[in-house]
């Protein structure tokens, strides 16, 4: 197809509330606007903190007030109304239900041979068992219909593999990283001595910073029992539910933090425990850009993303996992690993990197 004129881009996705693909969503489209070519969003789901920051922004907004994990036929017909009304040369959905939804509603728009659609996957292998027969049933549908895109987004090489193992068979993957911003996630020393003061901590108390929210795929009950291996360090945990965890000594539990950039500053190290699911762990680079090195389960590309710098050891193994983060509060070479950290995200996964990738994708460049 024809590249796409500037501004006449529609994003579709599942929600807007705080998580990797809506803050990848919100970067670009907010980067678009800035450029006098604001794309539309559209959200399934009604509000969100995403929702807020893009408005905020100058960048349209619309949702379908669709119920979360049902996207019934009335939000398909509303959407397809909005393509005919819109009409973007370019629909770019996120995740796998605002896949299924696009797709049918550019079906019943009328509109499909006049627009370049994208599908979306932000994650690798999910555990498809822990999330119920509907949403099994989506994944699925996906498989099946994985060919009506033009194309399929993906945000890890770990992603393509799982899917491709599930029997999605578009034209073609194509891979995206996700792209940091390291003007806003760097080191900042003043942030270091405020945040460790407001908590109570020590100025050279060991202190990991993990940031996720409590959910069966983050598997904060392998993290739990590495800590209680560690009773020397610190960890900081924010994200949605990390206030109910258990109280215990050495645990700050944040809940849903709105200045990750700010608290990861306090921490020497960054962990990641996850189970299985992630794709591209934002989490992960972030914490990178920050000057922290990196103890992560091997899940999706943490070992693509964080290379020599950190330490990746088998998921759901508080072992392994509590050993590579003693072994690395013993080193002696930690700032230099937080350097190295820093500069492989400011080589590899730039923000502006992928925002030229998806411009270029959506102008019919790529």
């Amino acid at each position: 197809m024809s590249s796409a004129p500037r501004g006449n881009v529609m994003h579709v996705i599942t929600g807007l509330d705080v998580g990797g693909a809506e803050t990848m969503l919100a970067t670009l489209a907010i980067a678009e606007a800035a450029s006098g070519a604001p794309p539309i969003v559209v959200s399934l789901t009604s509000g969100g903190l995403i929702a807020d920051r893009l408005t905020a922004a100058g960048v349209p907004v619309l949702d379908l007030a669709m119920v979360r994990g049902r996207p019934g036929i009335g939000g398909v017909m509303k959407l397809a109304g909005l393509i005919r009304r819109h009409q973007p040369t370019v629909v770019q959905s996120w995740m796998y239900h605002a896949n299924l939804a696009s797709t049918a509603a550019l079906a019943v728009s009328g509109r499909r041979a006049r627009t370049t659609h994208y599908w979306g996957i932000r994650c690798s292998d999910m555990d498809l068992d822990g999330y119920g027969p509907r949403f099994r049933l989506v994944v699925k549908a996906g498989a099946r219909l994985s060919r009506w895109p033009d194309a399929v987004t993906c945000n890890s090489e770990a992603g393509i593999a799982v899917h491709e193992a599930l029997g999605y068979r578009p034209r073609r993957f194509i891979l995206i990283d996700n792209g940091i911003d390291t003007v806003r996630f760097k080191p900042d020393s003043e942030a270091r001595v405020e945040v460790r003061r407001i908590h109570g901590i020590a100025a050279d108390a060991p202190v990991l910073a993990v940031v996720a929210r409590v959910d069966p795929m983050k598997d904060y009950s392998t993290l739990l029992a590495a800590l209680d291996r560690l009773p020397d360090v610190t960890a900081i945990v924010m994200g949605e539910g990390t206030e109910r965890l258990p109280d215990r000594p050495g645990l700050v539990r944040l809940g849903r933090c709105d200045d990750v950039p700010r608290v990861l500053a306090a921490a020497d190290l960054l962990v990641s425990a996850s189970a299985y699911g992630e794709g591209f762990s934002n989490a992960i680079a972030e914490g990178m850009a920050c000057g922290l090195p990196v103890v992560a389960t091997d899940v999706g590309d943490a070992r693509r993303i964080v290379g020599a710098t950190g330490t990746v050891v088998p998921p759901r193994d508080p072992v392994a996992l509590g050993a590579a983060i003693g072994d690395f509060f013993q080193s002696s070479d930690r700032c230099e690993q937080g350097r190295a950290a820093r500069r492989r995200i400011e080589a590899e996964f730039d923000l502006d990197g992928a925002i030229v990738r998806f411009r270029a994708l959506h102008r019919g460049k790529d």
